[in-house]
């Protein structure tokens, strides 16, 4: 049974940093490119950054230099180091779990909720 658990959302004052995790469990890991996603009150789920098997990343534009990911394969977990952050990054923050060539294969966490506010 796949598992993918997000942890380390919180509140924080504007211009703090938070550390994402997202642990994934009953995958092989290294299969599968991970992502994270954002959700803020009554707006639609948008990417915010990626890191395939080979290491390759991509960063939504709003991230700005703020953002790293980064993933640990003998941990079989991603994260997702914020700094610099704005109230407008207030959202529920979601790990994405999916193996290229293979959509059915596709994983999502149930999220973790970030709000930034003074």
């Amino acid at each position: 049974q796949v598992h993918i658990v997000e942890s380390g959302g919180g509140l924080v004052q504007p211009g703090g940093s938070l550390r994402l995790s997202c642990a994934a469990s009953g995958i092989i890991f290294t299969d599968y490119t991970m992502a994270w996603y954002r959700q803020a009150p009554g707006k639609q789920r948008e990417f915010v950054a990626s890191i395939n098997l080979g290491g390759d990343i991509h960063y939504a534009d709003f991230v700005k230099g703020r953002f790293t990911i980064s993933r640990d394969n003998a941990k079989s977990t991603v994260y997702l180091q914020m700094n610099n952050l704005n109230p407008e990054d207030t959202a529920v923050y979601s790990c994405n779990a999916k193996r290229p060539l293979y959509s059915y294969q596709n994983y999502w966490g149930q999220g973790t909720q970030v709000t930034v506010s003074s």
